[in-house]
């Protein structure tokens, strides 16, 4: 027979099916034991006789296959269960379990989660958070699509960081020395002059960043778009929160059943984004909340407080803080005036998740930006020959997708939201 999922076995009332997956609970009667199976879909009521399963050794999490009978049932579960007939042992789990999968909650410390990463993602809070991850990154993918971009793929081993400083991982690449990459953003701008006009990327990225914070990591996703014939980085702006509005409705919808169970709150973006001058954003810190300490950038107390005031003040979650300095910026980030530049942070819920502005296209100035942050234009030529050929006015972004999910569901720590993360200690599993 051909195996069912179990959330289509309504449509197999009294009918004898197949199902596989893992013994989620067990609870042993005098003469029956109900089992309950989980698979990718769901959770089932089984119910056996002893006896044809004494002589089975039955342990939690192990993977059985099971035929029999789909019967009508008031459970908890379901308005059906599963009469077994025949039940096979494929896997038995041997050892005792380090997290209780079937436990509705996990009151156990995150190095334990992260330690046992295989088999805490079995259980259905964890594995909720990557369901919706997942509706995520392919809405992102979905909306761009059908605004005309094309996605890509880039190298990951690079001669350059993008971002320049030091927080690159260098590798020894046979005879050369090479990085990993920090961002795909040249080859994203390249892809621009290559006639594409507008491309994405879904992919990770590396920051050799010495800090071990709830809300950085070495290794993450970032969500990139970049786009041609732009006017400035407000067209950047209205694009992102047209993005965000049809990712935060599939999240919505799609997702329904796992922002339930994770009783999260997903916000609603009924106009515009607010939008503020960083320097405007400084002078509310200072006034509204006697934070002083700031002059040319937030820090993570200052993005909390300005989006507690966007909540409270302007009614958004959201909030672009625009016109950052020079300094702050990298070299391809077009200038405004001598000191700002055309760029952008999307802050939401307290936390930065989107960097991004209009790029520099003319060639001349691009060398001299690059001259301005102390850097050798001969070591980019790869990237600034393209400059001489025809580049469009273009700019893009980059989300942090893990970021954008743990802000989105409320988590505590964005190693939460990363399937298998890469910190300052952790390079297992």
């Amino acid at each position: 027979m051909k195996r069912i999922m179990i959330n289509k076995l309504n449509e197999y009332i009294d009918d004898k099916v197949l199902i596989k997956g893992w013994i989620h609970s067990i609870r042993k009667l005098k003469s029956i034991t109900f089992l309950i199976i989980r698979d990718r879909t769901g959770l089932l009521q089984a119910v056996i006789e002893n006896e044809k399963i004494n002589s089975l050794e039955i342990t939690l999490e192990s993977v059985v296959s099971i035929s029999g009978t789909i019967k009508s049932s008031k459970n908890n579960l379901n308005p059906f269960e599963i009469s077994v007939e025949e039940l096979t042992m494929l896997n038995l789990s041997k050892n005792e379990l380090p997290i209780e999968i079937n436990k509705k909650s996990l009151d156990i410390n995150l190095d334990t989660l992260l330690n046992n990463r295989m088999l805490s993602l079995r259980h259905e809070t964890i594995n909720s958070i990557f369901k919706i991850q997942n509706i995520i990154s392919d809405a992102f993918r979905e909306y761009l699509t059908l605004e005309g971009f094309t996605e890509i793929s880039t190298p990951k081993i690079v001669k350059e960081g993008a971002e320049g400083g030091s927080e690159i991982f260098k590798l020894k690449y046979f005879e050369n020395e090479a990085y990993l990459c920090q961002s795909p953003q040249f080859y994203k701008q390249l892809m621009v002059a290559a006639g594409f006009e507008r491309v994405f990327e879904i992919g990770h990225v590396y920051r050799a960043e010495e800090h071990n914070t709830a809300r950085h990591l070495n290794e993450y996703i970032s969500m990139d778009l970049e786009m041609g014939f732009i006017e400035d980085e407000n067209d950047i702006m209205n694009l992102e929160e047209k993005l965000l509005k049809f990712i935060l409705n599939k999240v919505t919808n799609k997702g329904k059943d796992y922002v339930n169970f994770l009783k999260a709150k997903i916000p609603v973006i009924n106009s515009n984004i607010p939008r503020m001058k960083l320097s405007h954003a400084i002078n509310i810190l200072k006034a509204e909340y006697n934070k002083t300490d700031l002059k040319e950038d937030l820090d993570p107390e200052g993005e909390k407080l300005i989006c507690k005031y966007a909540k409270e003040k302007l009614n958004c979650d959201f909030i672009f803080l625009t016109h950052y300095p020079r300094k702050k910026r990298p070299m391809y980030t077009m200038p405004y005036g001598n000191q700002l530049t055309h760029s952008f942070d999307l802050l939401f819920r307290g936390v930065e998740i989107t960097t991004g502005g209009q790029r520099i296209h003319n060639h001349d100035m691009l060398i001299q930006n690059i001259k301005l942050k102390g850097l050798n234009p001969d070591n980019y030529k790869s990237y600034t020959d393209n400059f001489k050929y025809g580049m469009p006015p273009h700019g893009g972004l980059a989300i942090g997708l893990e970021r954008i999910t743990c802000q989105l569901l409320g988590l505590n720590n964005i190693r939460e939201a990363s399937l298998i993360p890469r910190d300052r200690t952790r390079l297992i599993p």
